[in-house]
Order: C-alpha cells, then sequence, then structure tokens
C-alpha cells in the first residue's frame, strides 16, 4: 500500500471512535473510494461485518456502535427509546428490566439496515416504526465513553413506552415506571404531550401523573393538550375513568371511577 493511502487510514482511524461502526456510503463522501475501501479491507485495516458496514479489524462493537453510524453518517433518527431508555438513565432502578433486550424506536419511513438486524450483537433487538412524536422532541445526550447517541428522555421514553401498550408493553409495570418519574421538567413534558398525536398516549400519560402524585403534574395546562373524543380501553374489563374516559384494572379504581 503506498504511503498517501496509509496516511488516509491512519487520518481516518484517528477521527473515529472505536467502538463504532463506518458505513461505506459515508466513507466514500469522505474521499475514500469504494475501491480503496476494499484494499484497506484487504491490507487488514478494516472488516466487514455485512454489506455496506465496516470496523476497525479486532474491534469490539456493541449495537450502539451501530447506531452512532445510523445517526452520525446517515442521519436517521432511529434512537434508543421506551424502556431501554429509561434503563440507561437510571430511572428503572427499582424495576427487573432485561439488558438482553434493545429498544429502537425510529419514524414510520425508516428501517434497520440489513447489516445491523443480521449482525449477532449478543441483545434481541425490537424496533418499533411510529410517527407519533416528532423526532426531534424530548431527546437526550448519552455519553458512551468514546462517542455519544441522542436517546429518548425520560418522559419522551415514558411515552414510548405508553405506546406499546398492550401488545408490547404491560400496563402494571407503566404504573410503577411513572412512579419513578418524578423529576420530569413540566415545559418538557407540555411540549411533547401538545405534540403528541396518539391520544392513547397522552390520556395513559396524564392518569398514570396524576395517579402517581407527580408536582410537575400540577404545572402543566390541560387545556393546551387535545385528548380526543371517545373511549379507549387499555384492558378487557376493568375500570372506567371518566376524566381520561379510558379503562385500566379493576385494581386501579377509586371512588370516581366505574367498575364495567
Amino acid at each position: 500500500m503506498s504511503t498517501k493511502n496509509q496516511t488516509k487510514i491512519n487520518q481516518l482511524l484517528q477521527k473515529q471512535p472505536s467502538g463504532t461502526v463506518m458505513l461505506s456510503s459515508w466513507l466514500t463522501s469522505q474521499g475514500y473510494s469504494p475501491d480503496l475501501q476494499k484494499r484497506y479491507r484487504k491490507s487488514g485495516w478494516l472488516e466487514s461485518i455485512g454489506s455496506g458496514a465496516m470496523k476497525r479489524t479486532g474491534d469490539i462493537i456493541a449495537y450502539t456502535g451501530a447506531l452512532y453510524a445510523l445517526q452520525q453518517q446517515k442521519g436517521l433518527s432511529i434512537h434508543i427509546g421506551g424502556k431501554s431508555a429509561l434503563n440507561y438513565l437510571g430511572k428503572s432502578q427499582y424495576l427487573n428490566f432485561s439488558s438482553e433486550t434493545a429498544v429502537l424506536f425510529g419514524l414510520s419511513n425508516e428501517k434497520l439496515p440489513t447489516w445491523f438486524s443480521n449482525y449477532p450483537w449478543g441483545v434481541e433487538i425490537q424496533f418499533h416504526n411510529t410517527s407519533f412524536l416528532p423526532s426531534d422532541l424530548g431527546m437526550v445526550t448519552l455519553e458512551l465513553g468514546t462517542y455519544s447517541l441522542q436517546i429518548s428522555g425520560p418522559a419522551r421514553a415514558m411515552m414510548e413506552c405508553l405506546f406499546l401498550i398492550p401488545e408490547n408493553q404491560e400496563l402494571t409495570e407503566s404504573f410503577e415506571l411513572m412512579e419513578s418519574l418524578s423529576n420530569l421538567r413540566p415545559q418538557t413534558v407540555q411540549t411533547l404531550l401538545e405534540n403528541c398525536t396518539s391520544i392513547k398516549v397522552k390520556r395513559l400519560f396524564l392518569f398514570l401523573a396524576e395517579e402517581a402524585k407527580h408536582l410537575w403534574f400540577t404545572q402543566l395546562d390541560l387545556s393546551k393538550i387535545a385528548l380526543g373524543t371517545g373511549k379507549r380501553a387499555m384492558v378487557k374489563s376493568g375500570a372506567y375513568i371518566p376524566k381520561y374516559q379510558i379503562t385500566v384494572p379493576k385494581s386501579w379504581k377509586t371512588d370516581d371511577e366505574i367498575e364495567l
């Protein structure tokens, strides 16, 4: 390999955080042609992890290092959300969450690349497409040593959990999660609720927050949050909550609620 090519690969490896994936399309845009990438692999500098994706030879990568590439190199909104985000943010210390499952969210028109889906990350990837929240709201930066990711902040992550009810998330566990969120910022919650398009999520979120008696709930302006019309049943039979027009487990019934 020529000295010029050796210098280029050294510059790349110095700039690229360890533990992250490099997309072939991104490398091409940075001046590393497909032919040059092929030579780097042949020379043992880079190693393919699937069509269109590479890593440093010998580098150990986690799914978070792949998400880094999707966010930073491809500009996708795919991110860690729901229970996984709450786990990273330390909001699930009292619940038994499996670290063997990674809950990811992306917009309705986004999908995981084949190389991402096929690579043995050592965790089960649960990917959900939805646009019930704008992609840029309620996100926070997670520092992971050599690189950082955008993940759901606690309020957005809670709403993502509620979005997955009942097929992929238990309602009772969601209440336990809400109880742990005593320090949410009212303005962040207000903005998310005003921009949320899921009636189910908004009603459940407000009901659980009120039941948990969080101080930040009292600072919300409910008149600006559209809750739609018609009833929403979260369980087949239970207690009807007139204020939010939802049906919840009978064990949650209070004097103001109606048992069905």
